[in-house]
């Protein structure tokens, strides 16, 4: 339990120092005429593109309804299969996906903390 709290503490040190070296490198940013005006034109851009793009999705609604329901479709069944592959981890058996190429895929579980 002790080197658990030891490599969190260290993590947590390290996460810091990643923090305020982005932060200066942000100031420095920031501080260039040069970069700013980039910036400016990039933005402009963007915009110019969003507006190409809401065009093109306007003009193809149906199609776009059909890709939020196929994300829906996958999210939940991404979700199901974690499920099913779990629960015959838990009874014992082995967890093996096969793909039409013969390919095998093995299961990753990973663990995360969360403050509560």
């Amino acid at each position: 339990m002790n080197e658990l709290q030891t490599v969190f503490g260290r993590m947590k040190e390290t996460r810091q120092k990643q923090k305020e070296i982005r932060a200066m490198y942000k100031d420095q940013l920031v501080g260039n005429q040069e970069y700013q005006n980039i910036i400016d034109k990039l933005n402009e851009l963007k915009e110019k593109k969003k507006m190409i793009e809401n065009e093109i999705q306007n003009e193809m609604e149906a199609d776009f309804q059909k890709l939020d329901a196929y994300k829906m479709h996958l999210v939940n069944d991404q979700e199901l299969l974690a499920d099913l592959a779990l629960n015959q981890l838990v009874s014992g058996e082995t967890v093996e996906i096969v793909d039409e190429n013969d390919q095998k895929y093995e299961p990753i579980f990973s663990v995360k903390f969360k403050k509560v």
